[in-house]
């Protein structure tokens, strides 16, 4: 998608992007909190390519501070209109953005192929990382194993990998939501669903 065609659709973007955008992102803010270190209330997670802020919306009921960058005005705008005080939403690219201070979480999410240099990307991101890098991986879009030597490269040595099971497109009922997120954890079986669709969840740390 280009800048033009996010511009267009900054208004209600979450609401549109996600068939059932509560159930998907609050299982997604679950996992940026509890995956790898554990966010505690009043840390600070940085979210790079934020869009609208959908996710922070999530997040920041889970007690974290939230900061939001992206790199269209309108997303920008309108992550700040969802948003308000709750939130501090800057405009910025992924591959350049320096938050002012450490930050304890840093996220991206259906962006890091805007990764200009993906090991040069990571290494940018852990100098400014004090817990964790949490972003989402189609294995089928990029090898795993490359990209776990760019993060290695990159000093982080701690990495998890979590299935993520939750349809972007099609709204569940909550017993298949629930059967959704339990197939995460089932090993051998979560792993050759990946081979055909959905993504991992990466949280990578030091």
């Amino acid at each position: 998608m280009t800048e033009d065609q996010y511009a267009r659709k900054a208004k209600d973007w979450t609401e549109h992007a996600y068939a059932d955008a509560a159930t998907y992102l609050a299982h997604r803010a679950d996992l940026v909190v509890a995956l790898g270190p554990e966010l505690v209330r009043g840390d600070e997670v940085l979210d790079l390519a934020c869009g609208d802020g959908g996710l922070g919306e999530l997040l920041v009921t889970r007690g974290v501070r939230y900061r939001g960058v992206d790199s269209t005005p309108e997303m920008v705008e309108a992550a700040d209109r969802r948003l308000g005080d709750r939130a501090l939403i800057e405009l910025g690219d992924l591959n350049e953005y320096m938050p002012p201070g450490l930050v304890a979480a840093t996220t991206v999410f259906r962006a890091i192929y805007y990764a200009r240099d993906r090991r040069a990307f990571f290494r940018h991101v852990a100098a400014f990382t004090e817990k964790k890098l949490v972003f989402d991986l189609n294995p089928r879009q990029y090898r795993l194993e490359e990209v776990l030597a760019d993060l290695r490269a990159a000093d982080f040595g701690r990495i998890e990998l979590r299935p993520f099971f939750m349809p972007q497109t099609v709204a569940l009922p909550a017993p298949a939501a629930a059967l959704a997120r339990a197939l995460e954890r089932s090993g051998p079986l979560a792993r050759f669903a990946l081979r055909f669709r959905f993504t991992y969840l990466v949280a990578a740390s030091s």
